[in-house]
């Protein structure tokens, strides 16, 4: 099974600086880009209070993050050959990524899965949702298989069309190569009206990956909610809708229920992970077999 060095901060790893290749302290730092109401400014607030590393994040993101580059990724993860494990042992395994230096919280990340998760169970959802709010990030494990911050988080987009202005920092596409390439340059570039968003290519990373990986164990609007909960070009700003059939349009309302669960649940109380296990080992038994191919 493949497997490449963490690209993100590792359990007991030496504190060193974030990486030109790897510019975030903190794997959850391209958040700081949003903002959705004014009490939540705090957390998240677009270029005001930019954190350092967010900026040449994005100026990563946006430049590498090519047509090519999305089916490029998409084949290679395509065979899951990398590791085979239950879900709950995967919460294991990313907890090994150390978030050490964000100013929001100091949450492990089972932690941060379990506080999305109760904020979830709390209002009352049902339980296809509370297990998605605790597995969505899973996704990020693809740190540990070596990939870079900005092929695993930040705003996803479509790749193979005009890129929409209201995706945060939109100046750093001219870095990008498909912004040279004319059949990219239209609304539709590749694509047909309302011709739907599974057959759309989006940016490439943990959203994808875990779709993928869970696909055959959830109903859609938990999988939407997976896929899509980065897709903040669509969710928050409204763009991309002439690409959108009428299920992702009703899909895109779950993601909209889903997304203040993820973004403003750090500020909860720490969950108390021992007195919760119990539960969340019954609940990931519910919806996933014991051992997945990831």
């Amino acid at each position: 099974m493949k497997e490449g060095p963490a690209s993100s901060r590792a359990l007991n790893a030496d504190d060193a600086p974030p990486s030109r290749e790897n510019p975030l302290a903190d794997l959850d730092d391209w958040e700081s880009a949003h903002a959705l109401e004014p009490e939540a400014a705090a957390f998240r607030n677009y270029r005001e209070n930019v954190r350092p590393g967010v900026r040449e994040f994005y100026r990563l993101n946006h430049a590498n993050q090519t047509l090519d580059f999305v089916h490029r990724k998409a084949r290679e993860y395509a065979p899951r050959d990398r590791r085979v494990m239950g879900v709950w042992e995967a919460m294991e395994y990313l907890n090994t990524l150390v978030d050490d230096s964000d100013p929001d919280t100091e949450l492990s990340q089972i932690e941060h899965l379990m506080q999305c998760a109760e904020a979830i169970r709390a209002d009352g959802h049902p339980r296809w949702m509370i297990v998605t709010g605790l597995v969505h990030d899973l996704g990020k494990i693809l740190c540990l298989f070596g990939e870079p911050q900005w092929a695993v988080v930040g705003d996803t987009f479509p790749v193979g069309c005009r890129y929409s202005d209201r995706i945060v920092f939109p100046e750093f596409f001219a870095a990008n190569p498909d912004s040279l390439v004319p059949g990219y340059q239209t609304p539709l570039g590749i694509y047909s009206e309302r011709c739907g968003l599974d057959n759309v290519h989006l940016s490439w990373g943990h959203d994808e990956y875990l779709y993928r990986v869970v696909k055959d164990y959830l109903p859609a609007e938990a999988l939407a909610m997976i896929r899509y909960h980065s897709f903040y070009p669509a969710h928050r700003e409204g763009e991309y809708t002439h690409l959108m059939n009428d299920h992702d349009l009703r899909m895109m309302d779950r993601v909209r229920t889903f997304n203040p669960y993820d973004l403003y649940s750090k500020g909860h109380d720490r969950p108390d992970v021992a007195a919760l296990t119990p539960f969340y080992r019954d609940l990931i038994a519910e919806f996933f077999p014991p051992r997945i191919a990831w």
